[in-house]
């Protein structure tokens, strides 16, 4: 099944008089959706307890649960303690997403400073060996990482990058963010045939059977001809893209089953719930 939710909250949220994490997934339902993921961008702070509720409230609507990592995560820091640090972050992000009853967590790579790209590859693909294992040895081993494509052109996370991070271990995905390969290309991503590259160079990185269950984000993105991502925007734009629905008229042709997560912003819900819609007039279920 293909899914469809929030990164986060839309504004919609409290509009509506919701105030807990654990009403989500009413909301949720009320929205048309099947998928949330939840922010822990700043750190990962929510209880057990608390991770507990909202997954039992997620498991009886059916809503599948992800977690986003801390954003300050870098697996290419040229400082080791930095780097062991981001390992603690991830191993706390998959506590949390246990506690819920999910798998995903989604992960930024780092960025590349002063290096080389290669050199940072180099550096976030060693400290990714050592978070596998730190999961291994913590009993987090049914966590699937999954690390993003990023917007901005000094941030490590180009397809290619993500790809090479997700051919450590069989159980990462990649998190492909559509509106941040548009941003960091310049506007690169202009149809199916650019949708179609994109899936074709996954396809043949990690497999079909991976390349069809992929995560991603999908937003429009405000970006400049200099450094690539700016801001996010909502559906209503309609100077930046990508547009959604090329690549849903792809999924369904291919009979993928992936996981969209909408990052708009401050509509986020609701521009996911006209991604389910496009999805299924093209045929999709």
């Amino acid at each position: 099944m293909t899914r469809f939710g929030p990164a986060g909250n839309s504004e919609s949220f409290t509009q509506m008089g919701y105030k807990t994490s654990s009403q989500v997934p009413e909301y949720l339902e009320k929205m048309g959706l099947n998928a949330f993921e939840y922010q822990c961008g700043r750190g990962v702070r929510i209880s057990t307890a608390s991770a507990a509720q909202l997954g039992e409230e997620a498991r009886q609507r059916d809503i599948a649960l992800s977690l986003h990592a801390p954003y300050y995560i870098s697996l290419s820091s040229t400082e080791e303690e930095k780097r062991l640090g981001s390992i603690r972050y991830i191993l706390e992000s998959a506590r949390a997403v246990q506690d819920m009853g999910g798998q995903r967590v989604v992960v930024h790579s780092g960025s590349c400073g002063k290096m080389t790209r290669a050199q940072a590859l180099e550096l976030a693909l060693d400290t990714m060996k050592k978070a596998i294992a730190a999961l291994d040895e913590n009993g987090y081993g049914e966590v699937i990482l999954c690390p993003e494509t990023m917007g901005k052109v000094g941030q490590l996370g180009t397809l290619e990058e993500v790809l090479a991070l997700c051919q450590l271990d069989e159980r990462m995905l990649p998190c492909i963010d559509f509106g941040h390969l548009n941003a960091r290309t310049f506007g690169g991503i202009q149809g199916g045939e650019d949708y179609r590259a994109i899936l074709d160079a996954v396809e043949n990185a990690i497999g079909i059977d991976r390349a069809r269950i992929f995560h991603s984000h999908f937003s429009k993105i405000e970006y400049t001809l200099k450094g690539g991502e700016k801001a996010h925007l909502t559906f209503a734009d309609t100077v930046y893209g990508p547009e959604f629905e090329p690549l849903a008229n792809l999924i369904v042709q291919r009979g993928y089953q992936p996981v969209f997560i909408c990052e708009s912003a401050g509509t986020q819900a609701e521009d996911a719930a006209q991604m389910r819609q496009i999805y299924r007039q093209y045929g999709g279920k």
